[in-house]
């Protein structure tokens, strides 16, 4: 079973269905039921036309679900015929969709939700991990979203900055390697900006090129995570970063500054220094602050602490850090790492246990517990 070939044939089929006249909650369950019939079906008869199959298979189900529904009967004389099984349109909807999910009538948090679970293709615990909420917390958010939308004409788009957000925090689940969706996001991201004129978009974009561009040297030949200063920076895509930093440059000349341009602008130092040594820390310090106005973020606040100790010393990092909720995730990464920069390798050890034991995903993981055993390996010298 092929689950890349379904994630990406998910949006444009999600798409025909909606145009065909299904409301995009129906739509999305209807994809959902296809999907698993083609987990159940296609082991051992694969289609010669995968996209036909699906966009048939989900029309059907809709079908279906709209005649057994008593309150969407008036709506059943509107169904297009059932489409014939062959080859579907080439179209690619997927950044429609995102605007049409990202509708005036939710939240931009709710909409941000809604648009990552039906068409980003990610999970509902990964939605909730980015958000830092319980996952039952999310999975009732999207529960109140699809109910908010169901019914609902999807002829208002919503506005470019929540759609920026969800193409954020899907490059971000691509880029942590659990589900490759990066590429896609920067795909989405340059429609976007090729028909859009706003300094956002392209911070945005030159963000993503940036941290793409280091995604090579993120880790071993075993699988194992390399941290930034360990990377080898002849590994980096240099391409990506001067694109990355030509667009950047042109969106902040505009002086209209935005959380994803100051993003970038991190991301442009780390690229630009030759070695981690060179690292300017003080700059990134700057850019953190103006980072830390514009979103008033936690994370934002931790990542701070880190430039802090880099720029101004490990207690002054920790100082940083100590203002900060410790709850928050990575903090207990954080601390072990200022704690062993400032020579207190036993209280780094534990804090590299304790972390690892929150570690998001299992590369994390792993990490964290190595750099454990590397303290208590040096205290037993």
């Amino acid at each position: 079973m092929n689950e890349v070939l379904l994630r990406s044939l998910t949006p444009s089929v999600l798409g025909i269905l909606v145009r065909r006249g299904a409301d995009f909650a129906a739509a999305e369950d209807a994809v959902q039921d296809a999907l698993v019939e083609a987990v159940r079906v296609w082991p051992t008869d694969p289609p010669r036309d995968a996209k036909g199959w699906l966009v048939t298979v989900a029309w059907r189900r809709f079908l279906d679900a709209t005649r057994a529904d008593t309150a969407r009967r008036r709506r059943e004389d509107l169904v297009d015929e059932e489409p014939a099984p062959g080859p579907a349109p080439a179209v690619d909807d997927t950044l429609q969709l995102y605007f049409l999910c990202a509708h005036p009538s939710l939240t931009p948090s709710s909409a941000v939700a809604l648009t990552l679970r039906a068409v980003g293709g990610l999970t509902t615990r990964q939605i909730a991990q980015a958000y830092l909420v319980p996952e039952a917390t999310m999975a009732q958010r999207i529960s109140r979203a699809k109910r908010t939308v169901s019914g609902v004409r999807f002829d208002r788009p919503g506005d470019v900055a929540t759609v920026l957000r969800v193409l954020y925090l899907v490059f971000n689940e691509g880029y942590s390697g659990d589900v490759d969706l990066a590429a896609e996001a920067i795909r989405l991201t340059r429609q976007l900006a090729a028909a859009i004129d706003h300094p956002e978009v392209a911070g945005l974009l030159a963000l993503m090129l940036l941290h793409h561009a280091r995604r090579a040297a993120r880790t071993a030949p075993d699988g194992s995570l390399v941290p930034l200063a360990e990377q080898d920076r002849g590994r980096w895509d240099t391409e990506s970063i001067a694109e990355g930093v030509e667009i950047l440059q042109r969106a902040l000349a505009r002086d209209r500054l935005g959380e994803f341009q100051a993003q970038a602008a991190i991301a442009a130092l780390h690229a630009d220094a030759p070695t981690a040594e060179e690292t300017d820390w003080v700059q990134i310090v700057e850019w953190y602050d103006e980072l830390a106005r514009l979103t008033d973020s936690p994370v934002v606040r931790l990542n701070r602490a880190v430039a802090v100790g880099e720029a101004d010393g490990p207690r002054a990092g920790l100082a940083a850090l100590a203002t900060l909720d410790d709850t928050l995730p990575r903090h207990t990464a954080v601390a072990a790492y200022l704690h062993e920069r400032d020579g207190d390798l036993a209280t780094a050890a534990r804090l590299y246990s304790e972390a690892a034991q929150k570690a998001p995903n299992l590369a994390e993981r792993d990490h964290l517990t190595r750099q454990a055993a590397r303290l208590n390996a040096r205290r037993c010298l």
